[in-house]
């Protein structure tokens, strides 16, 4: 939590502050991450005296209050971005060294948290990082006994054994950070369940390095690589399941990165059907197909819910549109998608040509379907497609910049979401009244707001597990702008909201009864938020899978009551 916390406040600092911006040492032990931050004019600050203006961030390990002093003291802009974890260990330490007791910290001495923790001791600490240490301990005296936030805690409690057995009366506060302690317990939980594990992260982050010896004390093979240029496929292709985790400091791409070429290694036990299987699944997704059979079948859903016969024809024009504007909008915005989905976007560099085709031909056929069922419905889709195409392209001049500072229709605050809701909600549910105008209305709101509620939920849904590459490129997406806790709330609202609605209208005979079957939409939604914040499933290509499921659900559902009926 602290270092992600620090990485995103460092990220919004770089899209928003102005004037040179610095973090006090290096943000985080990790390579790529510094070479990223580098390349976004973020320096590493060595001497507080090299700089006079800008703006100076604390990163997560903190540092001694000596040195605050002198960053207060020099009037630059100061970011604190000290864990909340660290911070709180500090203020214990300061506290009892005030009330006489010694402070006694297992952890690294020239780890920069543990440097930072000293200086809360007025120079009394005593800093021990295994067993034979303790014989470095005073005969006599109250010992203060705590532990740097990313210690392993198995050799924790053995010390604290020895330090109890040795000073009955010695204060003990367990300060290991808790994500620390559930990660170490997750590899050796892990170590049972796998033929290897792949541990990602920097070579020189201590976190990291004691997730590898977690893990070779569990006795599975273990491979520490920082990316996954460095994976022995070889030897990992002989093995049937591999577990990976990894440090505090490693960004989320980085991790998918490497799940994705292990992924693609074949396994020398596996068949063809099931690489052909996977393959396909794969391309579907990669390629938006996917989601834009997931149109179509939410399209016929909502010609139920409405009252109208579903047919064919706007289901389709649904399918083309939506994967006509998914195709152009990753190539038009390949920036964040570098970051947020490396599997992606290293698929649509490799089928570029196709891609670019078959979605030129996706416009083209809703062009002329649209065409085909009336003028009204034409104009409309060709209005639709432009304001996909504006969306993503530079609209405001550079030299207007001062008056308006979003280039991008794209830039506006949590304007992804909502304008991808409201397209697919317009193109669903309102196009057929420009061929129909005489539906019935209730039906046709109530499925406006269905369509747009789940268009919703599914949007900002993948804009949360896609904050760290959004705040790289300065995207400023839902969760960002209200963070991803309110955003989940609001989400579950919407979910909520959409069951009454659908409860209302069917009682009250606004929409035949095929509204109470569409609950399920409503609950397997709420189900796929509930498996996201309970981890239960990796953020990957699985996970797309359940939430595009919803789509698939609802045409399915509809299929169905038409079948009945």
């Amino acid at each position: 939590m602290g270092v992600r916390r620090a990485m995103e406040m460092v990220l919004a600092a770089a899209n928003r502050e102005k004037g040179p911006l610095y973090t006090y040492g290096p943000l985080i032990h990790n390579v790529q991450v510094l070479e990223l931050l580098e390349s976004k004019n973020v320096r590493v600050l060595k001497d507080i005296h090299d700089v006079k203006t800008g703006t100076v961030i604390i990163r997560a390990h903190g540092i001694p209050p000596q040195e605050r002093k002198i960053l207060k003291a020099s009037h630059l802009n100061i970011i604190d971005a000290t864990c909340p974890r660290v911070g709180k260990l500090q203020s214990i330490i300061r506290y009892h060294t005030h009330k006489g007791y010694i402070p006694v910290i297992v952890g690294d001495r020239d780890h920069s948290e543990v440097i930072g923790l000293m200086g809360y001791s007025d120079g009394k600490a005593i800093v021990i990082n295994e067993l034979p240490d303790l014989s470095i301990l005073p005969e006599t005296g109250k010992i203060l006994l705590v532990a740097q936030t990313t210690q392993n805690k198995e050799k924790f409690l053995d010390i604290i054994d020895a330090v109890k057995s040795r000073f009955p009366e010695a204060l003990v506060f367990n300060t290991i950070c808790e994500a620390t302690i559930e990660r170490q317990e997750e590899v050796r939980s892990l170590a049972d369940h796998v033929d290897a594990m792949v541990v990602v992260g920097g070579y020189h982050s201590g976190n990291t390095r004691r997730l590898v010896q977690v893990s070779e004390a569990a006795g599975s093979p273990t491979f520490h690589i920082e990316t996954e240029k460095e994976l022995d496929k070889y030897r990992l292709s002989a093995m049937e399941v591999i577990g990976v985790t990894a440090g505090a400091s490693t960004p989320n791409w980085m991790i998918k990165n490497v799940v994705r070429e292990i992924e693609g290694i074949h396994g020398r036990g596996e068949t063809a059907i099931e690489r052909w299987s996977k393959k396909t699944l794969k391309f579907l997704l990669l390629s938006n197909l996917l989601v834009a059979m997931g149109a179509f079948s939410l399209s016929y859903a909502a010609a139920v819910l409405s009252g109208r016969n579903p047919g064919i024809i706007y289901p389709l024009l649904a399918f083309l549109y939506i994967y006509a504007m998914h195709v152009l909008n990753r190539f038009l915005d390949k920036g964040a998608s570098t970051y947020n989905d490396p599997e992606r976007a290293n698929f649509h560099r490799k089928h570029k040509l196709f891609l670019i085709l078959s979605g030129i031909t996706a416009i083209a056929g809703a062009l002329a379907l649209s065409f085909y069922l009336r003028i009204g419905v034409f104009l409309a889709i060709t209005g639709l497609i432009l304001l996909g195409i504006v969306y993503s392209i530079t609209i405001v001049p550079v030299k207007l910049r001062s008056l308006w500072r979003y280039s991008k229709i794209k830039d506006i605050p949590g304007s992804k979401t909502l304008s991808e809701a409201f397209a697919w909600a317009v193109v669903i549910t309102l196009l057929p009244l420009l061929e129909k105008p005489d539906m019935p209305w209730p039906g046709v709101l109530i499925s406006f707001y269905v369509i747009l509620s789940i268009a919703f939920v599914r949007s900002a849904f993948f804009d949360i597990f896609q904050v760290q590459g959004d705040l790289i490129v300065g995207v400023e997406t839902l969760p960002i702008t209200l963070g991803e806790k309110k955003t989940f709330i609001l989400l579950k609202l919407i979910i909520i909201s959409v069951a009454l609605v659908l409860i209302i209208a069917s009682l009250t005979n606004l929409v035949s009864h095929f509204a109470i079957l569409l609950l399920l939409c409503s609950l397997t939604l709420a189900l796929s938020l509930a498996v996201y914040e309970n981890r239960l499933i990796y953020p990957g290509p699985l996970f797309e899978y359940l939430v595009e499921g919803n789509l698939f659900l609802a045409g399915i559902l509809g299929l169905l009551w038409q079948t009945i009926q």
